[in-house]
């Protein structure tokens, strides 16, 4: 069960400049305070397709100009490139899901409101938009439409 995340939380200090699959900047960030510990655990891995583990570890609201993205950031350390590893095109089927099934959801029970929905994968846990060249992240972008997550190119 998760816990309703403190909407008072500060904002994201200043000006993020982070990138995307595109060179996404980010401006004026609020961060929802939602930490590994407001969840009961992580996301079962019979739940995904690729049978991986995913632990939110937070969820972003960025507002630019008059798009507003939700960013949900997931801690999924089975992801790479490799033997035995979850590859970026088996992780797809995952992020939809995520969307679909986490995100619209946690949408409706805190009444946020999103033009885009980003789902994002860490092998470890990153600071938003500082870069880590040891660091391996996938991103998905989609658009809520109708009850449904619509895959969205960046």
């Amino acid at each position: 069960m998760m816990r309703r995340p403190d909407m008072k939380s500060p904002a994201f200090g200043g000006n993020c400049h982070c990138a995307g699959r595109l060179g996404v900047i980010a401006e004026g960030m609020v961060k929802l305070s939602l930490t590994l510990a407001a969840l009961a655990g992580p996301l079962a891995a019979a739940d995904l397709p690729s049978g991986q583990q995913a632990t939110l570890h937070e969820v972003l609201v960025d507002k630019q100009d008059t798009v507003t993205w939700l960013r949900f950031r997931f801690l999924t350390p089975q992801i790479a490139v490799g033997a035995g590893q979850i590859t970026y095109d088996s992780a797809g089927a995952d992020m939809m899901q995520l969307c679909q099934d986490f995100a619209l959801p946690y949408m409706a029970e805190y009444t946020l409101a999103a033009d885009k929905i980003v789902i994002s994968f860490m092998d470890r846990i990153t600071e938003f938009g500082e870069p880590d060249p040891d660091a391996i992240q996938y991103f998905e972008a989609f658009r809520p439409e109708g009850g449904i997550c619509i895959w969205d190119e960046f």
